[in-house]
């Protein structure tokens, strides 16, 4: 069989998530993390987005209401990343995070990013990020890129958010 490239241009265009309420998903994604509601259908589901893309997220609770989060140890869902244009972006919804004295379960300094972790209401991961310029990617010896797992500098991170 030829090998085969998935063409570089190609982005992943949303994720959809189970949830058990979705009220309680509408508030963590649009009232806390700023997301826009895009469109719901009745109490069952909705679309939300960053910047009037049609969805980013769905949310529906067509065979999961009412019920409990996954188990943490089988197959599914590591996360969701949500990726953010700018460090300073990344800065101002962590200080949200802060404000608002919402769990945040991790934060790591990958080296190609900086990323914040935390589970919304169903326990489903999230991961907040922002991507350093390509060109500051760590390389190895052979000028191939590396990533690492490194504490995160929160201090130097919140200050952009003043």
């Amino acid at each position: 069989m030829e090998d085969y490239k998935i063409p570089a241009q190609t982005r992943i265009g949303h994720v959809h998530l189970k949830v058990s309420d979705l009220q309680k998903s509408l508030d963590f994604y649009c009232g806390l993390l700023g997301f826009d509601k895009m469109l719901t259908y009745g109490d069952q589901a909705a679309f939300i987005s960053a910047g009037g893309y049609h969805h980013h997220i769905g949310l529906n609770t067509w065979h999961s209401k009412g019920a409990s989060p996954a188990p943490e140890y089988a197959p599914g869902l590591f996360h969701t990343a949500i990726l953010y244009p700018e460090r300073k972006d990344l800065a101002l919804i962590l200080q949200r995070l802060i404000d608002a004295k919402y769990p945040i379960t991790g934060a790591s300094d990958h080296g190609v990013s900086e990323a914040i972790y935390l589970n919304d209401p169903d326990q489903n991961g999230v991961e907040l990020y922002w991507d350093r310029p390509k060109e500051q990617w760590p390389t190895n010896e052979l000028g191939e890129m590396t990533m690492f797992t490194r504490r995160l500098d929160m201090e130097g991170l919140l200050a952009l958010a003043k």
